[in-house]
């Protein structure tokens, strides 16, 4: 089973980097991430999907965008993930 996650990507924020939780307007929780890489060519998305890979110790092909390829907010299925692997590695949702 593949834990969603939500995530605002911010491309060349300089580093990667996890800035942790937020609300959206609905009170939906998602994930602040900012990657050096720009968004061009799908080059912030692919160092995205790295990122949560090598921080959540599974394989990039358990990292799949599931919506969101160019929107800032982004869909991800993460799948050997459950809520618990979240809250270790990115602190409890809101």
């Amino acid at each position: 089973m593949a834990e969603l996650l939500s995530v605002r990507l911010t491309p060349r924020g300089g580093r990667d980097a996890i800035e942790g939780w937020a609300l959206d307007s609905e009170h939906r929780p998602y994930l602040k991430v900012r990657v050096a890489s720009p968004p061009v060519d799908g080059a912030a998305n692919a160092a995205l999907i790295a990122f949560l890979a090598k921080t959540l110790k599974i394989p990039r092909s358990a990292v799949t965008l599931a919506s969101g390829e160019a929107a800032r907010i982004k869909r991800l299925e993460l799948e050997g993930v459950d809520a618990a692997d979240l809250a270790r590695a990115f602190g409890p949702r809101p």
